[in-house]
Order: structure tokens, then sequence, then C-alpha cells
């Protein structure tokens, strides 16, 4: 902006299509900096330079800077949200897995499918990383619980939220501003997988889903881990979808580059304000951008008052 300042005219007339394009790209369009600026581009890009052509530019020209600033302060305030969160589940991710290490019965994820085979006062005890048969009925099953039961469950569940980061990698798409959003979005679905996957099988131990109250081999037990490790997309898929938006919105296309016609109405002087040369002035009698206002046929007599443009005054 110092620069367009202090450059010649002819080289600010230069720069004026890069300094429109910029406003375009980033002001709203109801923006009176922008609207001004849009009366007086063709004029200034003629060179027809006023006194009040460059502080006009210098001013849109901030204005556009400061809007992508804003932008830009969106995608790093949801990136540090993001990274923080996930940071917090991974926090508790570890917590879990240390305490289920140091204390296994507390937090124990074993079932009592069946009895034993062949033995009415036998059971089999099925748990993460092992497997125990003809264990006396009255056995409690937490007490067979092992320290890496619930770090086998969150691996397994890491796992499944893998698959779930790899699927989504084709909704990613690349983008130019400075923060990596997309990975960190990515991130956070590991450790989310591996809390879902410990928060399901609990669920399924507790009966709280019908049906599902008794897993029968360890293999079922991963595998439901696995699943639930998966499922945690359900939840971060809106995480992604807010990242996306938050993305698209850098530098999105406003009215003004979709919508031409609309723009031109907009960005032109109103009526009964003078047009500058070059630019399109208001236009009036519904009349597009193209299209010039209707003229009287009159054969040099007057029209009559209350008569259409178009009738003749004998007629």
């Amino acid at each position: 902006m110092t620069l367009l300042q202090l450059v010649s005219d002819a080289e600010a007339a230069g720069r004026a299509s890069e300094v429109m394009a910029l406003v375009k790209r980033h002001v709203d369009i109801d923006d009176p900096r922008r609207v001004r600026l849009a009366q007086r581009i063709r004029p200034i890009i003629s060179g027809d330079m006023k006194p009040g052509d460059r502080e006009l530019m210098t001013g849109a020209l901030d204005a556009a800077y400061n809007a992508l600033d804003d932008e830009l302060a969106r995608v790093r305030s949801l990136r540090n949200i993001l990274w923080t969160a996930t940071f917090l589940v991974l926090l508790g991710v570890t917590g879990l897995a240390l305490y289920g290490w140091f204390s296994p019965g507390s937090l124990s994820l074993c079932f009592t499918p069946q009895n034993s085979p062949g033995a009415a006062d036998r059971i089999t005890v099925v748990c993460p990383t092992a497997e125990h048969h003809n264990v006396p009925a009255g056995t409690d099953p937490s007490s067979l619980a092992m320290s890496r039961d619930i770090l086998t469950v969150e691996i397994a569940g890491l796992a499944g939220a893998a698959l779930t980061v790899i699927a989504s990698l084709r909704r990613i798409r690349g983008t130019d501003a400075p923060y990596m959003l997309p990975l960190a979005s990515a991130v956070l679905k590991f450790p989310t997988g591996a809390l879902s996957a410990f928060l399901g099988l609990l669920l399924i131990r507790g009966a709280f889903v019908p049906g599902l109250s008794d897993l029968d081999s360890r293999a079922q037990v991963l595998g439901w881990a696995a699943a639930f490790g998966a499922a945690q997309h359900l939840v971060t898929r809106l995480v992604d979808d807010r990242a996306q938006m938050t993305l698209s919105e850098v530098g999105r296309p406003t009215e003004a580059m979709t919508d031409p016609e609309r723009t031109a109405v907009r960005e032109s002087p109103a009526a009964g304000e003078p047009g500058t040369p070059g630019a399109p002035g208001g236009f009036q009698d519904g009349a597009g951008p193209h299209e010039p206002a209707p003229a009287a046929e009159s054969d040099g007599e007057p029209v009559p008052d209350g008569a259409p443009p178009h009738r003749r005054s004998g007629a």
C-alpha cells in the first residue's frame, strides 16, 4: 500500500486492475470502498487519474488485506482448537491406558459368554488379550483382566480410525492457506478412535447394547474395538465439514465474480447521480447494462402526457 502511494500515476493506473481483482475477491459487494472503486476503475485504467483516486485505491486495498487477515485468522484459530482437542483426547486415552495397566480389574473388559463344554460348573472368560477356559463358575471375570487389555483395545481402535482417515483423504482438497488445517482434522481421528473403542466395549460389557452383552472370543472383542474406532467418523465428520467450510471462505469469490448482471447494477452510480466517463451509468426504465432506454417515436411532434413512448401522437 505504501508503494502504491509513492509510484507514478501511470504505474498506479497499471496496477488498478490487480487492486480491483483483489478487492472483489475479499471485500463484500456492499462495501462503500469497493463500490466507489468500481465506479472509478475504468477511468483510472484509461489514465484519467484524479487527485482522490490514489487514496481510493489505497483504502480499498487496505480493506482487502484486512479481510484476508481476518479469514486467515479464522483458519489459524480453528487449527489451534483442533490441535488442542487432539492433545486433550490423547491425554485422556493415555491416562486410561496407564490406569488400566496399574489397576486392570477396575476397568475390566472381560466377558463370560458361556459355560465350558462338558462342565456345568466351569465357565469361559474372554478378555481382549487372552481367553481363559475351564474357570470355576464363581470366579469374578475382572480378576482375570490383564494390564495390557485397555492398551490392546485402544490400538485396535487406532487401526479402525486409520481406515477412516484413509477414506477421508478423497475429500481433502489442496489449499494455499498457510495453515495445515486438514492435517489437524485428520490427526484428531486417531485418539478419538482409541477412546471410542474403549467406550464402545465398555457399553457392551454393561449390556447397554441388546444382544451384544456376551462376546464369544477374543477376536470378536478386537473386531468390535476396531469397528467402534472407525465409528468415530460419525462425530469427527462434523469437524471435517467445518474445516472444509473454513478453508473455502478464504478468498471465496463474492457476488461480483459470480453474478455479473447484478454487479453491473450494484456497482454503477445510483439513479440521479452523475456518471463517470467510461463507467456504466445508472440504468433507468428497467434497461439492462447493454439495453438502451426506449425512445419515443413522434416524427418531430411532442408526445402528449400520459401517452406511451412508442405511440405516435396521431395514432
